[in-house]
């Protein structure tokens, strides 16, 4: 943890100021310490460099599995591709002028994918997440100068209202129990004028055998779907066959990613996480009126309404109507 985080930091109970107490720092990182309200008398404990604001993973232990396993696959620094940058402007259709110099929210970091990518755009990333991913997202990208990594619950977000110029959340809040009241718990934290971008699951026909399966590999333990999925990487030859390759692929559907652990790793994301919910365009669409939001747009992944997910972004009113006297 760097000391420029405590300055936007507040106890995620009562929402005062937190203080600082450092117990080992190294070249300006504070590995080791505790955050306390001197209002409610919490105290949270910063441990491995990162702030952690829950005790506990909860509903989410297969990510924190998942992304300690897999922490170095989607990072493009580490594997030496562009996928992930162009993944993120994809889904968000922002580009690096639109984010340079601007803080940024991360809700559901991972192990830092998408951080990466907005820390060379020049933004100030602040990277939550609810499992101890966070772990592998401050090994990845934590010590950056301008990246922040704390472990927290998105419905109790550690923040003041209006902290962040920019948000996004992609592939996470259908992961929680309630995708639109996770929508709707981190909105409050844009400032008035800035962009929520997030990518969500959509209903479709591809999906039917693929949660008739869930019903059974979420009652698996994770550690043995762990090796279960990985049947991906050879299945993938066979699911490139004309005719019995179509059908394996509708009804068991498997990541055709061309690399074999990124196709291990999204398919195990598929079929182990308690939460998956789907949602249409106009769905989303409603929770950004409801919240008050303009300028509501597709992004240029989703021309076509009928594909399998959901990118969407809108941008908060610059100024609230007052409630009159």
């Amino acid at each position: 943890m760097k000391h420029s985080l405590l300055s936007i930091l507040v106890c995620p109970a009562c929402k005062k100021r937190l203080d600082l107490e450092t117990g080992s720092e190294v070249q300006g990182e504070i590995l080791e310490g505790t955050l306390s309200c001197g209002t409610c008398q919490s105290r949270f404990p910063i441990r491995k460099g990162v702030p952690r604001f829950v005790r506990m993973d909860e509903y989410v232990d297969t990510f924190s599995f998942e992304w300690n396993k897999f922490h170095d696959v989607q990072i493009d620094i580490l594997n030496a591709t562009d996928e992930s940058e162009k993944t993120f402007h994809g889904k968000t259709g922002w580009s690096p002028a639109d984010l340079a110099g601007k803080r940024v929210l991360d809700v559901g970091v991972g192990a830092g994918r998408f951080a990466e990518v907005v820390s060379r755009w020049g933004g100030e990333v602040v990277g939550v997440d609810l499992s101890f991913a966070v772990d592998a997202a401050y090994e990845n990208v934590g010590t950056r100068e301008n990246v922040h990594i704390l472990q927290a619950d998105l419905f109790r977000l550690p923040f003041r209202e209006g902290t962040f110029d920019s948000m996004y959340s992609i592939g996470v809040l259908h992961h929680t129990p309630d995708t639109k009241k996770a929508f709707d718990a981190v909105v409050p934290y844009l400032k008035p004028g800035g962009e929520f971008a997030v990518f969500l699951y959509a209903f479709g026909h591809y999906s039917y055998f693929s949660d008739l399966w869930r019903k059974v590999t979420t009652r698996v333990p994770y550690k043995i779907m762990y090796y279960l999925t990985a049947l991906s990487i050879p299945l993938y030859y066979l699911y490139k066959l004309p005719i019995v390759g179509l059908g394996l692929r509708f009804l068991l559907p498997m990541s055709q990613h061309p690399d074999p652990r990124w196709r291990w790793l999204d398919t195990f994301d598929w079929y182990t996480p308690k939460y998956q919910h789907k949602h249409t365009w106009p769905e989303v669409y409603r929770w950004y009126e409801e919240n008050s939001f303009g300028n509501i747009r597709l992004n240029q992944e989703t021309k076509d309404f009928s594909l399998l997910h959901i990118n969407m972004r809108g941008q908060k009113p610059a100024f609230q109507d007052k409630e009159p006297y």
